[in-house]
């Protein structure tokens, strides 16, 4: 099968963690790719308004997997949205808010727009950065539309709370998605990328993929051509045997061919 569709997860992947913007070799490795009828999608727990901000020279040339899949953007319309029950998201924000030791800020998402229960730890700062729309909001039943991913920002970093939360809400799966966020969301990335192949007709072992975390394990399960990157923990980079330092070194020799 050849290769119809590209997705990409963007920080840790092809944006290295506290970088802002992309160089210009991707750029000109989408617009390529979009010369030869090959669709690029970045697939990220951003939302639309980050992702498009991000990609704006070629964002026409995208499809975009907002939300860890809970949202899918073509042509600046949604196209899917894989919303959360809206008690269970309700329920999970409160236990991250309540069992985060004072430590954890919650971030709701909708469809185009963060709503954040926020403690002054750094985490409206990190939207900020990122250009995410959002709202201040001190419980989560304020949220005014569906929810597509309920997540956690953990300033002192993820790791004493992993084992708190990743096991007991694997019905949402919860999953480690940086350094200091933890997120649920009943999509995933992988539910995602099945979504675009049944909108655009195109086959699963047609798209290729890059991760480097495990929010990504659903996505690269699914392709034909998953790649890891060689920043990724251990466990991630024995489950992939193809791997690499920069996405971008892959795309250029795919597309020397």
């Amino acid at each position: 099968m050849s290769i119809k569709m590209i997705c990409s997860d963007i920080d840790g992947t092809l944006l290295q963690y506290g970088r802002q913007k992309l160089e210009g070799e991707i750029f000109d490795q989408i617009r390529a790719l979009h010369d030869r009828g090959i669709l690029f999608c970045p697939a990220s727990g951003r939302q639309y308004t980050s992702l498009r901000l991000l990609f704006e020279p070629v964002a026409d040339c995208c499809v975009f997997l907002c939300e860890n899949g809970g949202v899918l953007f073509k042509d600046e319309q949604c196209i899917a949205e894989n919303p959360m029950p809206r008690a269970l998201a309700e329920e999970i924000a409160h236990d991250l808010w309540e069992r985060s030791d004072g430590q954890g800020e919650v971030m709701l998402s909708g469809q185009n727009c963060a709503y954040l229960m926020e403690r002054g730890l750094g985490m409206l700062d990190r939207i900020k950065f990122i250009g995410n729309r959002y709202q201040i909001i001190h419980d989560p039943a304020e949220v005014p539309e569906e929810i597509v991913k309920t997540s956690v920002y953990l300033h002192a970093g993820v790791e004493k709370y992993v084992d708190r939360f990743v096991p007991r809400w694997q019905q949402a799966n919860c999953a480690v998605a940086g350094p200091y966020w933890i997120d649920t969301t009943t999509a995933n990335k992988g539910v995602g990328v099945q979504s675009l192949c049944r909108v655009l007709g195109i086959a699963p072992d047609e798209v290729m993929a890059f991760g480097d975390n495990f929010n990504d394990v659903s996505m690269l399960d699914i392709v034909d051509t998953p790649y890891i990157m060689d920043s990724a923990a251990p466990a991630l980079r024995a489950r992939y045997p193809l791997h690499t330092p920069r996405p971008e070194d892959v795309l250029r020799d795919f597309l020397a061919k």
